[in-house]
C-alpha cells in the first residue's frame, strides 16, 4: 500500500490508517515504544497529566485544560474519539488544528514505523504526542483510550495520573469485573509520581498496585473530598480547602478529581482562575444542551450502565413532561443495563441502526429485556430516529434525549450543525 505524504489530505491519511493493522484494536506498549523513539518523542510538554478510568475522563480532561488556561498556561490537549471532525482529538488552548498540521504528524510517524505495524489509534496518539511536543507546552493532558497499562497513551512517563471511575465496559479486553478493569487503568501509575482516584468505591486493586510500585495515591474520601450546596460546594484539598466554588456544568465528582490533580503539579493556580475555569469548562456530548426545530435536544455519549445512571439523575430533574430517547449502540455494550437505568424516565424509544463497525441494528436493542413493556419504534439509521423523535417532540412539548454511542451523538451532532449553517 502506498502511503500518503506529507502534503496529503488528512482525509488520505485517516483512509489509510484505517487499513495498516489487522485488527482495530490491538493492545501492548511495544510497537509504540519502539516507534515514538526512532520518532525522537520525549515528553509532550514540561508538565503531563494523565487521565485514565470508565466514565468521566473527558470531563475531567476539560476541567483541568479550562482551569489551567485561566491560570495562563499553554495547555494541549488529547481525546478520543472524536464526534464530527478527527480535528478534535488534538487541541492546543482548545484551538484545532489545521488538516496541514495533521498530515505533517502523520508522515513523520510513518517514516518512523520502518515497516513496525501500528493501530489507527496508535498512529494517532504517537501524531499528537508528535505535535504536542512541538508546540511548547506547558502542560499536557493525556486522555487513556481503552484500559491503561497498554494503552497508547501509556508510552509517556506523566507527571501526575488520574483514575476518574471504574465501571463494567470492555470486558473482552479488560476483564468482566471491577477488581480486574481497576488493575488496568491503574497501569498509568508511575513509582513516587502521584495517582489520583476520583472513583468512591474503588476496586482494592488500585491500591494493590499502587503500593508494589510505590506510587503516591491519593484517593477522594481519604485524601480530598466536596461538599456540595445548592447553588456552589466546597473542596477539602490535599493541602488547600476551598469554598463557595461554582457548580460546575459537568460531573461534580469529576471536579473535585480535578482539583486534587491540579494540586499535585507544581504550578500556581488562584482561586479565581480555579472559579472561573470551572464556570466555563463544557464538553461536546456530554450532556449537552441544544434547541432544534422548537424541540429541547439534550445529547450524552453514554453508553454503559454507570454512566446512565447518572443521567438517569439528571433526566429526573428536566421540567418537560414527556423524554423521547433516540439510541445507537455498538454491539458489545450491555444495552440491557443501560435501558434500566433509564426506563423509568423515558416516555418512547427511537431506536437507530448504527451501520458503522461493531454497529447493533434497532432490531436487535428492541429485543432488549428492559424494553419489554416501552413503546419501541425502530429505523434504518439514528438519524431517521431523531427526526421521528423531533417530530413527537414538537407535539408533546417533550426532550428528545439523544444517546448511546459516540457515533451516534455525532451523527446527530453534525445533522443539527448542518441545518444551521
Amino acid at each position: 500500500m502506498i502511503a500518503p505524504t506529507a502534503n496529503s489530505s488528512l482525509s488520505d491519511w485517516l483512509t489509510y490508517l484505517e487499513k495498516i493493522h489487522p485488527t482495530e484494536i490491538d493492545l501492548g506498549l511495544e510497537r509504540s515504544h519502539q516507534v515514538r523513539d526512532r520518532a525522537a518523542i520525549a515528553q509532550p510538554a514540561r508538565f503531563t497529566i494523565t487521565v485514565a478510568g470508565t466514565n468521566g475522563k473527558g470531563s475531567t480532561v476539560a476541567m483541568l485544560s479550562s482551569v489551567l488556561q485561566q491560570a495562563g498556561y499553554k495547555v494541549g490537549v488529547y481525546t478520543s474519539p472524536h464526534l464530527v471532525d478527527y480535528r478534535e482529538r488534538v487541541q492546543i488552548n482548545d484551538a484545532l488544528l489545521s488538516e496541514a498540521d495533521h498530515a505533517a504528524a502523520f508522515a513523520a510517524i510513518n517514516d518512523a514505523r520502518q515497516g513496525t505495524s501500528l493501530t489507527y489509534f496508535e498512529m494517532g496518539t504517537l501524531a499528537a504526542l508528535w505535535l504536542m511536543q512541538r508546540a511548547e507546552l506547558d502542560v499536557a493532558i493525556l486522555e487513556v483510550g481503552l484500559g491503561g497499562r497498554l494503552d497508547a497513551v501509556n508510552v509517556v512517563d506523566a507527571d501526575v495520573a488520574v483514575i476518574t471511575s471504574i465501571g463494567i465496559d470492555h470486558v473482552q479486553f479488560l476483564g468482566d469485573n471491577r477488581e480486574k478493569i481497576g488493575f488496568e487503568k491503574a497501569g498509568i501509575a508511575r513509582a513516587n509520581t502521584p495517582l489520583i482516584c476520583g472513583d468512591s468505591y474503588p476496586p482494592k486493586s488500585i491500591a494493590a498496585h499502587a503500593s508494589s510500585i510505590s506510587a503516591d495515591l491519593k484517593q477522594v474520601g481519604r485524601d480530598f473530598s466536596s461538599k456540595r450546596y445548592d447553588e456552589h460546594w466546597h473542596y477539602y484539598g490535599l493541602n488547600v480547602n476551598l469554598f463557595e466554588l461554582p457548580l460546575p456544568k459537568l460531573p461534580l465528582v469529576n471536579a473535585v478529581t480535578t482539583l486534587a490533580a491540579l494540586e499535585c503539579l507544581p504550578l500556581a493556580v488562584s482561586a479565581d482562575a480555579i472559579k472561573l475555569g470551572l464556570a466555563k469548562a463544557s464538553l461536546m456530548g456530554r450532556m449537552q444542551r441544544l434547541r432544534y426545530q422548537q424541540v429541547d435536544v439534550l445529547l450524552d455519549v453514554a453508553h454503559n450502565g454507570h454512566a446512565a445512571n447518572y443521567v438517569a439523575q439528571q433526566l429526573a430533574r428536566t421540567p418537560h413532561p414527556e423524554i423521547i430517547a433516540v439510541v445507537g449502540m455498538l454491539k458489545d455494550k450491555d444495552a440491557n443495563s443501560v435501558f434500566e437505568a433509564l426506563t423509568p424516565h423515558i416516555t418512547e424509544w427511537a431506536l437507530g441502526t448504527l451501520h458503522e463497525p461493531r454497529g447493533n441494528t434497532a432490531e436487535q436493542l428492541a429485543a432488549c429485556e428492559a424494553l419489554n413493556k416501552a413503546q419501541v419504534s425502530c429505523f434504518e439509521g439514528v438519524e431517521a430516529a431523531f427526526d421521528f423523535a423531533v417530530e413527537r417532540a414538537q407535539q408533546k412539548n417533550a426532550l428528545v434525549f439523544a444517546f448511546g454511542s459516540f457515533y451516534t451523538v455525532g451523527h446527530i451532532f453534525a445533522k443539527i450543525n448542518s441545518s444551521n449553517e
